[in-house]
C-alpha cells in the first residue's frame, strides 16, 4: 500500500553466484511461467498474449547472477532470482518460441554515481541482422534508504530516530554514532521496455541483444524477453477522433486540452473518444465521466507526461500532477487499448501521480499498459461495480492497484503486474469496508516491497486463481492484515485455487521468515470466515503459512476462524505452518513435501503455559506427507524462533 509506516531495514548484501548459462538451453526456447515450467502453474495467473523466457536459459557469453533471496541484491529482484550480467561486447541471445513482432526486455543498469540514473545502449538484431537500438535508462530505478526512500545514493539516514536493524540500534540515541555504510538499501533496481521489430519473425528465430562498445554502463542486466505477436492497430469508427480536436500524435505539443474537447463532444454526441496511434503529450490530469476512451492499443497508442512541480500544494496536499484519468465520483467510464507512460521517480504519498485516480462506478478498464506512474490505479471509494481486466502494470514507485475505502463489487482479473514498489494488489478497508471484490487470475511477479496480494480488512472479498512469484522483503505473496488501522474482516474471505512460488520472505525488521501466506494481527483480532482452500505454495523461502501478531499486542489479539483445506506444500525452508499468535485452525486435506524443519513450528503467544500453546489446531483428515504428526496435536508447543533454513529442491508434478 501507498502509504507505509513501518521502517525498511537491511539485510547484509550475500555475493553473487556467478555460473555459466546452462548449455543445455544453447539455441533451442526455454519457455517458462514465473521462471518454472508452465505446467506446475497450468490454470493459475493472467492469461497474457506474450512467452517469457528468462535469460539464465539463453545463450550467452556473458555470466548468470544468483540464485539470491536477500534483500538489496540484484538477483533478488529478479524474476527466479537469476538473471544475466553483461558487459560491453556480450550478449544474450533467445530463440522465438512463436511467431513474434514485439519484445520487452527487463533489465538493470547502474545508476549515475550521484544518483538520478543514466542511459545506455542495447542493440537487438534478429537472426544477426535487421539492428535496432534501444536506449536503456536507469532514472526510473535504484531508489535508497528509509521510507519513503530517495534517489541519493549518497543520503543520510531519512530517519535517524528509527530503530534500524543494521546496528539494531536507534542511530540518533547511540554513542557513540553507529557508522553506517552508503548506498543505504540499495533497491528497485530493474525497468523493462517495449519494442515493435517493424515486421513479424517465425519461431526459431534468434533474437540477439547485446552491448555495444562505448556504452556509459558498466554492465547491463537481462533478467528476461517477453516475446509477442502484436495484432495490427485498432481503428474505431464513428467516434469523435482525438486528433481532429487538435491532439498531436508526435508527442511535441500538449494535447491535454484537445483531449478535454474532444471528451465533451463525444458525451454530448453520445460517442465514444477514438485515439489513433500516437505518442500524446499529457501533463495533468483528464477528468473523466460518463466517456468511452479507447486506443489503437497499447502497443501504438501512448499517452506520455512528465511529472510537474506545483507552484502550491493542491488541498488533497500534492506538490506534483502529471499524466493520469482521474474520476470525480464517476460512472460509466470505460478506459481501453492504450498505454500511460509516467514520469516518477521518486515516492510522495501525497501525491496524485496515479495512472488511473479517482472514484469510477460501473466503469470498465480493459487492454492498458501501465508504466512509470506513483500508483498504476489507486481508487478512493466511495465506488462499485467497476472491473479492470487484459491489462499491464509495471514499474510503478508503490502499489500497482490499490482498492480504497468503501470499494464494492468490483473485479480485478487477467492482469499481469510486475516490479511495483508496494503491494502489487492491495484491498483497504480504512475508515470504510471494501465488500464483495474479487480478485482473479492476475500475476503477479517481483513486488520489491511488500505483498503480491493484501487485504486489510474488509467484507467477503475473494482471492481466487492467482500466481503470485518472487516477493522480495517487508511482505510476501498474499497477505491478509488487521493493520493500517483498516476494519475488522468481516462475512467470509475467500482464498481459492492461488499459487504462489518462491514466498515466504525474510522479515528484516524481526529477523524471521514469513508464510507465502500470512496473517497479521497488529491493530485487532482476526475473527472472521476465512477458507483458504486449493492453493498452492511452490518452493518457499521459510513457511508456508504464518499466523502472527505483534509483540507488543501478542496478548491482546488473537487469529481464529482460519479453515485451510485441499493444499499443496512443494517444499519449504522451514515449516508448513509457524503460530506466532493465540487462536486456531483447522486442516484438511493438506499435503506437504520437502519440508525443511518441524511441520508446524508452534510459539502460539510466546508465553508458554503448562497446558500448551495459545493456538490449536484440528485435524480434519487427509493431511498427508506427516508434516502434521498426530504428536503435534492439540496445541503442542514446537516453538523455534529461528529454525534454520533448509532449501527445498526445485517443485515438480504432483
Amino acid at each position: 500500500m501507498a502509504r507505509r509506516t513501518l521502517a525498511t531495514v537491511f539485510v547484509a548484501v550475500v555475493t553473487l553466484l556467478s555460473v555459466a548459462a546452462p548449455a543445455s538451453a544453447a539455441g533451442r526456447p526455454v519457455v517458462t511461467r514465473a521462471a518454472l515450467d508452465p505446467a506446475l502453474v497450468a490454470g493459475r495467473g493472467a492469461d497474457v498474449g506474450f512467452l517469457e523466457q528468462e535469460a539464465e536459459n539463453a545463450r550467452t557469453d556473458g555470466v548468470v547472477i544468483g540464485p539470491d533471496r536477500a534483500a538489496y541484491t540484484l538477483p533478488a529482484e529478479a524474476s527466479g532470482r537469476r538473471a544475466v550480467k553483461l558487459t560491453a561486447g556480450q550478449y544474450v541471445e533467445f530463440t522465438l518460441p512463436a511467431a513474434a513482432n514485439a519484445i520487452t526486455v527487463r533489465y538493470s543498469i547502474p545508476d549515475a554515481p550521484h544518483g538520478g540514473g543514466i542511459t545506455a545502449p542495447l542493440d537487438v538484431t534478429v537472426n544477426g541482422a535487421h539492428r535496432q537500438r534501444m536506449t536503456l535508462t536507469s532514472q526510473y530505478s535504484w531508489l535508497y534508504n528509509q521510507y519513503p526512500f530517495t534517489n541519493d545514493p549518497g543520503a543520510d539516514l531519512l530517519h535517524p530516530d528509527w530503530w534500524i536493524t543494521e546496528c539494531s540500534c536507534v542511530p540518533a540515541a547511540t554513542t557513540p554514532a553507529p557508522v553506517i555504510t552508503k548506498p543505504f538499501r540499495p533497491s528497485h533496481f530493474y525497468d523493462e521496455q517495449r519494442l515493435l521489430l517493424g515486421r513479424s519473425y517465425r519461431a526459431g528465430d534468434r533474437v540477439r541483444l547485446a552491448v555495444p562498445a562505448g556504452t556509459a554502463a558498466a554492465w547491463t542486466v537481462v533478467d528476461l524477453l517477453d516475446s509477442e505477436l502484436v495484432a495490427p492497430p485498432r481503428f474505431v469508427p464513428f467516434a469523435a477522433d482525438a486528433v481532429l480536436f487538435g491532439a498531436d500524435p508526435t508527442g511535441r505539443r500538449d494535447s491535454a486540452d484537445a483531449l478535454d474537447r474532444a471528451i465533451s463532444f463525444a458525451r454530448r454526441a453520445h460517442l465514444e473518444v477514438y485515439l489513433p496511434p500516437g505518442t500524446y503529450q499529457v501533463n495533468r490530469h483528464i477528468m473523466v465521466d460518463d466517456v468511452t476512451i479507447e486506443g489503437a492499443g497499447s502497443w501504438y497508442t501512448i499517452v506520455k507526461g512528465h511529472e510537474v512541480t506545483l507552484d502550491k500544494p493542491a488541498p488533497d496536499g500534492s506538490v506534483h500532477t502529471g499524466v493520469g484519468f482521474y474520476g470525480e465520483h464517476a460512472s460509466n467510464v470505460h478506459l481501453a487499448g492504450f498505454a500511460i507512460e509516467g514520469d516518477v521517480r521518486e515516492r510522495i504519498d501525497t501525491d496524485q501521480v496515479n495512472a488511473i485516480g479517482g472514484a469510477l462506478s460501473d466503469s470498465t478498464v480493459d487492454s492498458l499498459y501501465l508504466h512509470h506512474t506513483k500508483v498504476g490505479l489507486w481508487f478512493d471509494g466511495p465506488m462499485r461495480n467497476t472491473s479492470v481486466t487484459n491489462t499491464v502494470i509495471a514499474d510503478q514507485i508503490a502499489d500497482g492497484l490499490n482498492f480504497h475505502t468503501g470499494v464494492t463489487d468490483s473485479v480485478v482479473a487477467n492482469n499481469f503486474v510486475r516490479n511495483t514498489g508496494d503491494d502489487a494488489l492491495a484491498m483497504w478497508s480504512e475508515k470504510t469496508q471494501d465488500a464483495r471484490n474479487t480478485f482473479d487470475h492476475n500475476t503477479i511477479q517481483t513486488p520489491v516491497l511488500a505483498n503480491g496480494i493484501a487485504l486489510y480488512g474488509g467484507a467477503d472479498n475473494t482471492v481466487s486463481g492467482n500466481l503470485v512469484a518472487d516477493p522480495v522483503r517487508e511482505g510476501s505473496a498474499i497477505q491478509l492484515g488487521s493493520r493500517f488501522g483498516a476494519e475488522a474482516f468481516a462475512g467470509k474471505q475467500r482464498i481459492a485455487g492461488n499459487t504462489t512460488v518462491r514466498a515466504g520472505t525474510f522479515e528484516l525488521n524481526w529477523k524471521i521468515g514469513l508464510g507465502a501466506i500470512w496473517f497479521y494481527a497488529l491493530d485487532r483480532d482476526i475473527a472472521a470466515d476465512i477458507e483458504v482452500t486449493g492453493d498452492h505454495f511452490l518452493d518457499t523461502t521459510y513457511n508456508a503459512i504464518m499466523l502472527v501478531s505483534d509483540f507488543p499486542v501478542k496478548d491482546k489479539y488473537s487469529i481464529t476462524g482460519l479453515e485451510f483445506a485441499d493444499l499443496r506444500v512443494d517444499g519449504t525452508g522451514t515449516s508448513v505452518l509457524s503460530a506466532r499468535s493465540a487462536g486456531s485452525a483447522s486442516f484438511r486435506n493438506v499435503d506437504a513435501r520437502n519440508v525443511g524443519a518441524v511441520g508446524v513450528n508452534n510459539c502460539g503467544s510466546f508465553s508458554f503455559p503448562p497446558t500448551g500453546s495459545e493456538f490449536s489446531l484440528t485435524d480434519l483428515g487427509g493431511n498427508d506427507g506427516g508434516w502434521l504428526a498426530p504428536w503435534l496435536l492439540p496445541n503442542t508447543i514446537t516453538c523455534d524462533d529461528r529454525p534454520p533454513v533448509v532449501p527445498p529442491p526445485a517443485p515438480s508434478g504432483w
